[in-house]
């Protein structure tokens, strides 16, 4: 059956797609990182019903061989995965989508050439300077041909994450985030960058994450998070009540948690 516009040619996009509708519908996506490498902790959380995973390059020992084996299975189970960069490498960026990652999570922006960077590595030309191969699992391998493969890219690009974690940054929050998907407090690097490691006085970061919100909703982006757990108590810690994208721990964590819970 040909494909329509309805149904994208290829899985990724379906994927970006769906993601996008959620995200404009006003629903919540819950997700989590994912430190460990192999195929199991993908299954499980296909399995556990999860929205996203994000398959994290910066805070684990997985490297890139790795993450993009864990991409291609997440595209086969039918579950959308980004994967957390620590910068902007074009040549890393478009291996990872080639992989199947349906987005790319930038941590710690602090500058607008930042978010330049990672749109022009994300996107074909003349949106960007991605590199064109159809020789991959996202583009299916070509089968299509350059226009069957490449057809879903302009309407269902890569979503883009920035992650705001500092207390200031060199540019506005608002330029910041203009044309992502998502405005993502990292709510840890936060609470350290404004001095809170020892306190529990939660008003300076609620005020950050607050100016984040606000200029992702100026910007026509969701307002996406971390938190330990997804309560209402935890999220109201972190002023993510509102968030649509809310990554939830790590397998690392709640493996721990679950040990913890068995040991008593």
């Amino acid at each position: 059956m040909p494909a329509t516009d309805a149904e994208p040619p290829v899985g990724v996009h379906r994927s970006r797609r769906r993601l996008r509708a959620a995200l404009r519908g006003g629903g919540r996506l819950v997700g989590t990182f994912l430190k460990l490498p192999g195929p199991d902790v993908v299954a499980l959380a296909t399995q556990a019903g999860l929205d996203f995973v994000v398959v994290d390059l910066e805070h684990s020992a997985l490297d890139e061989r790795t993450a993009a084996d864990q991409l291609r299975f997440a595209a086969a189970l039918g579950l959308p995965a980004l994967v957390r960069v620590p910068a902007v490498d074009p040549g890393q960026v478009n291996r990872l989508l080639e992989s199947g990652a349906v987005g790319v999570q930038l941590s710690t922006v602090r500058s607008r050439a930042e978010v330049e960077a990672l749109r022009a590595a994300s996107r074909y030309a003349p949106h960007g300077r991605r590199s064109i191969s159809l020789a991959h699992p996202a583009a299916g391998y070509g089968v299509g041909g350059p226009a069957g493969s490449l057809a879903g890219e302009p309407p269902d690009p890569p979503l883009l994450v920035a992650q705001i974690e500092t207390a200031t940054t060199d540019d506005p929050l608002p330029d910041l985030l203009a044309g992502v998907d998502i405005g993502f407090v990292g709510t840890t690097d936060l609470a350290v960058s404004l001095g809170l490691a020892s306190t529990d006085d939660p008003t300076p970061l609620l005020r950050r994450t607050g100016d984040v919100a606000e200029a992702a909703r100026g910007a026509g982006a969701a307002l996406g998070g971390w938190a330990a757990d997804r309560t209402a108590e935890a999220l109201g810690r972190y002023g993510l009540t509102d968030a649509g994208y809310l990554v939830v721990g790590s397998d690392l964590q709640l493996l721990g948690a679950g040990l913890r819970r068995l040991a008593g």
